[in-house]
Formats: C-alpha cells, structure tokens, sequence
C-alpha cells in the first residue's frame, strides 16, 4: 500500500505543476496578443492619417490644374481677341501681312540687286582706261623713291638667277608665303637680288636674316619658310637683348631689369624722325651728363633719365603717348621717383620739377634737333602705317595684318577657327569702311584677308 501511494501523489503533484505551466503559457499568449493588437491598432491610425493627407493633396492639385486651366482660356481669349483687333485695324489677316511682308522683301532685294549690277556695269566702263593706267603707274612705283627708302628698305643678294626663281616659287607662291609670314613686302631688284621693304625695321631685319638663311639652305617651300621665320624670330630677340646691354653698358648702368634690357635693344632697329634711336641715346647721354658735370647735378639720374627718356616709343602692347608709356614702364620696374619725373617731363608735358629734368631736356633738344638729324617725313610715314595695321588688328578674329605699299595694300591674317569663310567677306567689308571713316589716304586702300588652315605630323625615330 506504501509504494502505491507513494506513485498516486508523485502523480497527483506532476499533474499540479503541469495545470500550473499551461496557466503560464496562457497567461504570457495572453499578454503578447494585446501588445500585437495594440501595435497593429497604432500602425492601422497612422495608415489612416496619411490616407486622409493624401485625399487632401489630391484635392489641392485638382483645384489648382482647375484654376490653370481656366487662366490659360482666358489669355487664349484675350490673345484671339487682340489678333482679331490687330486685322481689323490693318484691314489684313494675318496670311495677308505675311504674304505683304515677304512681296516686300522681295521687292527690296531686287532693287538693291538691279543696283549693284548697274554700278558694276558701270565700274567697268569707267575703269578700263583707268586699269590701263594703274597698270603702268604700278610697273613705276618700284622706280619711284624719296628719303623715306633710306629708312624702309634692306637688300639681300642672290649668287644666281636661278636661285631667284626659286625663291619666288611656282606661280609666286613661295614670295607669297614669305611675306605672310614675316609682314614685309618683296620686290625684285633688276640684278640678282631681293629687296625687301616695310616701315617696321625690326620685320625688316627678320625678313633679311630669315631670306639669307633660306638661300644658304636651298630647301625653299612655304612651310620651310614659316619654320626659318620662326626660328630667325627668336633670334632677332635674343640680338635685341645683347644690343640693349651694349647699349647699357655703354652709358655705365648696370643691373637693369632684363625687361628693360630687352626693350632698350629695339633701339637698333627703330628711328624717331629717320634718327637711330641707339645713336640719339648715345649722343643725348654724353650730352647730358658733360652738363650734369659742368652744373653739378645729379650724375647717376641724368644717366638713367637719358637711358630711358624715350622707351615709351618701343612699347608696341598699349596704347597711349611715349612720355606716359615710359612712365607707366618705369614705375612698373621700380626706376627711381626723380629718374620717373625726369622722363614725364622731357616733353615739357609737366613742368619741370628738377635741375636733372632741364638737363635731359636740353640734351634731348640738342640732338634731336641739330641739321641733318632728323627728317619729318619718315616719322609721319610710319605713323600713318601703324594707325592703319592698328585700325585692322582691332577687329575681333584678326591674328595680324600688314600694311604694305605705303599703306594702299593691307593683308589681314585671320584665326580660322574664329573666322568662318563667309564671315571673312564680311570682315573684308568692314574693315575697308573703318579705313574709310579714320585715314586719311590717296587713291584707294586694297583690304585683303586670308583665313589659312594647315596640319602637320611627325613619324616616330627609327
């Protein structure tokens, strides 16, 4: 009986603890489905709310497209109004404006043309004695020469006739490259030689050197040409730069800015009034400061001030009077204050502020003005060259341009990635009327522009 009791209430607590576990369970389901509802009630609310957001926007973009729809008839009414108003007033539909438009369009262009055909028909017959004329004034222009030549012109020999023709190229070409390519102009001596003409010196002195050395060399094409002309280029400036430290060293200054330097070297090619502006730099120099001595003014100023009165005069970048140049130069490169008044007042532009400033003064006046030293003409000349090559360069699209046979011939060269082949005409055109409106000039001024495109490669060394 013990043993069977014993099992009977082993049984009986199994039985307790498992009804206790399954209250637990339940009690734990119980708890977890109101939370899961609870959550599930919290997310159905918000679902709800942006529904409710939704409709509201819905109906807000309905409204709108309502009221543009509705502005948009109304300013189709008023447009079909005020055309309705416009044809009443012309008394024309708008087909019959158009139509009106274009008759008289026409009508213009027919006229302008009837017009130009007239004027060139009579161009013609007003110009055949006078082509037979220019013709053999042009066949005596290259005779024709005063004391401006002295000043524009250089000369190269040729060993023989048929290296003559050789540098004048097929059907001109190789001449014609050259002068593109340097911006002088190229006449044929009646011996073996070659002249070379332009108002700028410094394209003289490269057009010679480069034309020397393509008849050394023998290989002459055009694009032999422009590498020649190039390479003489850089070497005319580093002769620049050497001639304006002789010049230096020749006054006794030193340590000048190689800027300077380098300016002061277009001096051998350039003239004031037919004067060599190395020698009248040189002369007024020695001038001045034997009076700085004699006065006991300021040697070191009357050296520099004498070096750098006229600089202004190789500045070709900008615009402006040589006395202002020079000034803007000078203090650009920070010369002395009293060497910078000296050169502002050389002119007598200001009043003179110094003993040094009366000094150069006086020596500039002495050289420049002794007989024989200057000729008015020359400096008249080649301003009126520059203005015209200025007037040509300010046109957007210009690359260069030269003027040439004392400036009734001008060749503009044009970037041609710039200027498009139909817009060269145009370009032509305009210029020709600015020359027109600002030069004063004899005859007629020839304007011509190139637009050139070319490429180039090299093969890989073997």
């Amino acid at each position: 009986m013990g043993l069977l009791d014993n099992l009977l209430t082993k049984a009986l607590d199994e039985e307790k603890a498992t009804q206790k576990s399954g209250e637990k369970v339940k009690s734990i389901k119980k708890v977890n489905s109101k939370k899961i509802a609870k959550e599930l009630a919290t997310k159905i609310a918000e679902i709800e709310r942006r529904e409710g957001a939704l409709e509201e926007k819905e109906n807000q973009l309905d409204k709108r497209q309502k009221d543009l729809d509705k502005k948009l008839t109304e300013v189709e009414e008023i447009r079909k109004k005020e055309i309705a108003k416009l044809e009443k007033i012309a008394e024309l539909t708008r087909e019959e404006a158009k139509n009106l438009l274009l008759e008289a369009t026409e009508k213009r262009l027919a006229e302008s043309m009837a017009r130009k055909v007239k004027e060139a028909e009579e161009e013609v017959e007003e110009t055949v004695e006078e082509k037979a004329k220019e013709l053999l004034v042009e066949a005596m222009q290259h005779g024709a020469t005063d004391y401006v030549a002295e000043y524009t012109v250089s000369s190269v020999q040729l060993p023989s006739e048929e290296l003559k023709g050789r540098v004048i190229g097929r059907e001109g070409r190789n001449i014609r490259a050259f002068e593109q390519a340097t911006g002088v102009e190229i006449e044929l001596g009646d011996a073996n030689d070659i002249i070379i003409s332009s108002f700028d010196s410094i394209r003289r002195e490269i057009a010679k050197r480069a034309l020397q050395k393509l008849v050394r060399d023998q290989r002459i094409q055009p694009a032999r040409i422009k590498e020649v002309v190039s390479q003489t280029k850089k070497e005319v400036e580093k002769i620049m730069f050497e001639e304006g430290k002789r010049l230096c060293h020749a006054v006794d200054v030193y340590r000048l800015h190689p800027d300077l330097i380098k300016l002061l070297g277009r001096f051998k090619f350039r003239f004031s009034y037919g004067q060599n502006m190395i020698a009248h730099t040189l002369e007024e120099t020695k001038i001045g400061l034997q009076i700085a001595h004699e006065v006991g003014a300021d040697v070191n100023i009357i050296r520099l001030g004498c070096l750098l009165h006229d600089i202004g005069k190789v500045v070709t970048e900008e615009e402006g009077t040589h006395v202002q140049l020079g000034v803007d130069l000078a203090k650009k490169y920070s010369i002395p204050k009293e060497v910078i008044a000296c050169i502002a007042e050389h002119h007598e532009d200001k009043p003179f502020s110094s003993a040094e400033s009366r000094i150069i003064w006086v020596a500039d006046a002495i050289s420049g003005s002794r007989p024989g030293a200057r000729y008015a003409a020359h400096e008249e000349y080649v301003k009126r060259m520059e203005g015209i090559e200025e007037i040509a360069n300010k046109f957007e699209g210009v690359e260069e341009a030269f003027a040439y046979q004392a400036g009734r011939d001008v060749r503009v060269m044009v970037k041609p990635e710039e200027v498009s082949d139909d817009e060269l005409v145009v370009l032509a055109n305009k210029i020709a009327q600015k020359l027109e409106e600002k030069v004063t000039y004899a005859g007629q001024i020839k304007v011509t522009c190139i637009r050139e495109t070319s490429a180039s490669e090299t093969t890989k060394a073997k």
